[in-house]
């Protein structure tokens, strides 16, 4: 898992809703900054996307930007190519953009989706982890209690606490040949 305290890894992606290009700092004005790498068919997301869509409509009107990042290989996986991400973008009411290259997920050292990744205003990873403990199958629910936690300790200006549980979910879906050194 990437370090806390480390600095958030600069993009420069296409949101999949309209083509235009975002980058880490269109989000500068933001007091926290929520990396979220998704993508549509993996169960674990669906079974999250319920959360995700609160999450987002609960948080819209504080300083915090959210966004995801799908990183799949589209071309063995066409669920996760941008015109079929442009859906779970309205969806969830926040940009999802798209890592071709996959060098992204390699930056933030992405290993699943979900797989979050919260940021402070110095942009300084504080948390990175699971949402909650809900998973497919289970009878646990689905409140995204880890993850508002951390969020909630970030815009009222408080500590997170540094004791995190790993994301569980479907592995990043690598370029044959591109998986990163950290999964060897």
């Amino acid at each position: 898992m990437t370090d806390l305290g480390s600095k958030a890894p600069k993009f420069l992606l296409p949101n999949v809703a309209d083509g235009k290009t975002l980058s880490l700092s269109d989000f500068s004005s933001k007091k926290a900054l929520l990396v979220m790498f998704i993508c549509r068919h993996c169960p674990y997301v669906v079974h999250v996307k319920p959360e995700l869509i609160r999450l987002a409509r609960d948080y819209q009107a504080k300083s915090i930007g959210i966004v995801g990042i799908s990183s799949n290989d589209a071309q063995h996986y066409p669920d996760d190519a941008p015109d079929k991400l442009s859906e779970l973008s309205r969806e969830l009411g926040v940009p999802v953009l798209y890592d071709e290259s996959q060098s992204v997920a390699k930056d933030y050292r992405a290993a699943c989706t979900p797989d979050f990744f919260l940021f402070d205003q110095d942009r300084k990873l504080v948390y990175r982890g699971q949402l909650d403990d809900s998973r497919p199958g289970t009878n646990r629910p689905l409140t995204g209690r880890d993850l508002r936690i951390a969020i909630d300790a970030v815009l009222s200006d408080q500590p997170v606490n540094p004791k995190q549980w790993a994301s569980i979910g479907c592995n990043i879906k690598w370029k044959p040949g591109n998986a990163p050194d950290y999964f060897r």
